[in-house]
């Protein structure tokens, strides 16, 4: 079924900013989307398929090799002509297998024909792309820690059954879950990029908007995603415009100054908070055309890069959303 447009989900502008600033800078290291069910997580990933520029990939390799010298040599790629394909976004269900995510040795040829054959997972196809994770906190912890592996170095290392295979694995993780289902394990928490809460609309006239555009996508899908297409095409064209002009927005040392301050009162851990929200902002600056980034950018995209990096305060009763909005009207007022 063709996913509902992008551009004509109704509300939840935090959520679709932050796989939109992820699509312009993949390096910002994907969004993990937490909340109710039924408030459009697994929709908004779907229809991001269908909204992303193609990406050019040589025809038949299985990792989307770019060029023909970039195609792995078990890949056995005959011709070298390379095609416009759609950005990949592929599922990992929750109790895949090992074998099923970074791939393992082709049974069916090693007992056919006698070789020995690498047969390529999920990761292999997912490289250049997104990897989507529906209940990633439901996630078993074997899987979580080879997706923390493969995160941290863009590369899947398959050494077993007689096989020796690398080939690069870089996507941008989007995972979706309900809180209430169970807590995310700490290490691939910090793994996301951003994190995003969403709740249901409170007000009925949302909630009418979204009854009435689901309605007419049910009911005819081709005359609901003709009325999007140039919404489409427009977000689509602003997202490669930004992505042109990333390299050149400056962070003067005030914005500097103002990521650590913020990062610093907050206590978060590490220094991938303030990597994160100068990244985020810097590519938030691009598509809004700035050429430098401000406090404004700054103070838009705190929330989302920060919120998941807090220490719990057992004497602070506000939430993680509340406590960075706190600071950052103290911080960078």
């Amino acid at each position: 079924m063709t996913p509902f447009p992008f551009t004509a989900i109704v509300g939840q502008d935090e959520m679709k900013q932050a796989l939109i600033l992820t699509a312009i800078d993949p390096g910002i290291g994907g969004v993990l989307v937490f909340g109710d069910r039924g408030t459009g997580k697994s929709t908004a990933v779907r229809a991001l398929a269908a909204l992303l520029p193609p990406v050019d990939a040589v025809a038949g390799c299985p990792v989307n090799s770019p060029r023909p010298e970039d195609c792995p040599d078990w890949a056995e790629i005959a011709e070298h002509q390379v095609t416009s394909r759609p950005t990949p976004v592929v599922d990992l269900p929750l109790g895949v297998t090992e074998d099923r995510v970074t791939g393992a040795l082709d049974i069916e040829r090693a007992l056919t024909r006698g070789e020995k054959a690498f047969q390529p997972g999920l990761l292999a196809r997912a490289n250049r792309g997104y990897l989507y994770i529906d209940e990633v906190n439901l996630l078993e912890d074997h899987i979580v820690d080879l997706l923390l592996d493969v995160a941290q170095s863009g590369e899947n290392v398959v050494e077993r059954e007689g096989l020796s295979i690398r080939h690069p694995a870089r996507f941008v993780l989007v995972g979706s879950g309900n809180p209430e289902e169970g807590e995310l394990r700490p290490q691939l928490l910090d793994r996301f990029g951003l994190s995003v809460e969403v709740k249901s609309p409170k007000d009925i006239e949302t909630r009418i908007e979204v009854i009435r555009r689901r309605d007419a996508w049910e009911r005819d899908h081709a005359a609901f995603i003709a009325s999007c297409q140039q919404a489409e095409t427009e977000l689509r064209g602003a997202i490669l415009q930004a992505r042109s002009v990333l390299p050149s927005v400056r962070a003067s040392n005030v914005a500097l100054h103002d990521c650590a301050a913020l990062c610093l009162a907050l206590g978060a851990d590490g220094l991938r908070g303030e990597l994160t929200l100068l990244r985020a902002a810097r590519a938030l600056a691009a598509l809004e055309g700035a050429e430098e980034v401000s406090r404004a950018h700054l103070r838009t995209v705190a929330p989302s890069a920060l919120r998941h990096r807090l220490r719990r305060d057992p004497l602070d009763e506000a939430g993680s959303t509340a406590r960075v909005a706190r600071q950052v009207e103290e911080v960078l007022p």
